[in-house]
């Protein structure tokens, strides 16, 4: 069994999380706020980095300039679509999007919306902590590995769990903190 494979993924998940919070719109402008954005372009489906180079212009305006400014109406029907709050304003040749004030009622759905990142992120771990047990205990019970090697295996992989949750709830516990800051 090897324990740094199942840590690489718990990594992924953690890493995952984090991405997925540079999505929610929080007080200032970032990319992360429509890099995630897929886009129905003439010709196939897309993100927008892919489609267009994005810029902070201020702490509350993101510009998108399309490398084919064909695809401008493309771009600004995807932020419409995206439930993301966002506004875009088509200047013909680039999009900006203003980013909104958010009131107490934002703050509080987007709280909601990182508890329920959290909570999928602890089933993650869950998840290939279930994988990493079984895999021990298959070696285990097929007598590739001693009793005291599973033993260990899964004081390990409890280990690595407990510190993987643990870097999770510090992660929502500061963004949490920083949504609701006014």
């Amino acid at each position: 069994m090897n324990i740094e494979t199942y840590q690489q993924q718990m990594n992924k998940a953690v890493n995952f999380l984090e991405n997925e919070f540079k999505s929610l719109q929080v007080w200032r402008a970032s990319t992360g706020l429509v890099e995630w954005i897929n886009v129905e372009a003439s010709y196939w489906e897309f993100k927008i980095p892919q489609l267009a180079h994005i810029t902070i212009m201020d702490a509350q305006t993101i510009k998108i300039e399309p490398r084919d400014k064909n695809e401008t109406k493309h771009i600004e029907k995807a932020i419409y679509d995206s439930n993301s709050w966002l506004t875009p304003q088509n200047e013909w040749w680039y999009i900006i999007v203003k980013i909104p004030a958010l009131t107490q009622d934002r703050r509080h759905e987007i709280v909601k919306q990182v508890k329920w990142m959290w909570e999928e992120s602890k089933t993650t771990i869950r998840k290939i902590r279930q994988e990493a047990m079984k895999e021990t205990k298959t070696e285990f019970d097929n007598k590739k590995i001693w009793e005291d090697q599973h033993n260990g295996n899964e004081e390990e992989i409890e280990s690595l769990v407990k510190k993987m949750n643990i870097k999770i709830d510090e992660i929502v516990k500061i963004k949490s903190e920083e949504i609701m800051k006014v």
